[in-house]
């Protein structure tokens, strides 16, 4: 079967200028790296973009809202408006199974929601999940953006999805 990179959420207002998340500048030379490699083994890559509310920095057609990342042709571009991004592409896991997807490498933005909350739908969906140490990153909240983004990884480990360096990420 088919490993396939979900990149979530990397858009300009969480990896650059003063918004971006305090790991940016290591996150995002992490899912260079990724979507270099998948590329490169001609992984299935899917990029997410959320749609953020009006006044939101990520709200549609604003500089915030654009992708990092540019995308190439046959690449999946979807967009949402929750953390969930099954929730949000209903046809999500038929489109992926229909690509003989069974392996989903699940990085990007953020950490304790958009990371967290797909990771689980894939998980519930019967896909195998994969989350790159380092290539996933959120904000200080009531503890240090370091300090989530690992106790997410605890959680999940626990829930099945294997946590492994960006290093080990195999396509």
């Amino acid at each position: 079967m088919t490993t396939a990179l979900l990149v979530l959420d990397a858009q300009r207002t969480v990896l650059e200028g003063a918004g971006a998340v305090p790991a940016a500048t290591t996150v995002r030379a992490a899912l260079a790296d990724l979507l270099a490699r998948a590329r490169a083994a001609g992984s299935p890559v899917i990029h997410v973009q959320n749609d953020g509310r009006p006044g939101y920095p990520d709200e549609p057609g604003t500089a915030g809202w654009g992708l990092v990342f540019d995308t190439r042709p046959g690449e999946l571009t979807l967009r949402k408006t929750a953390s969930d991004t099954f929730a949000a592409n209903d046809d999500l896991a038929d489109t992926l199974r229909g690509r003989g997807v069974d392996h989903l490498v699940i990085a990007g933005m953020q950490s304790d929601y958009c990371v967290r909350a797909t990771s689980r739908s894939a998980l519930q969906a019967g896909f195998r999940v994969t989350i790159p140490s380092g290539a996933h990153a959120t904000y200080d909240d009531e503890a240090p953006a370091t300090e989530l983004a690992r106790a997410v990884e605890e959680e999940l480990a626990a829930e099945g999805v294997a946590i492994v360096p960006v290093e080990e990420v195999r396509f």
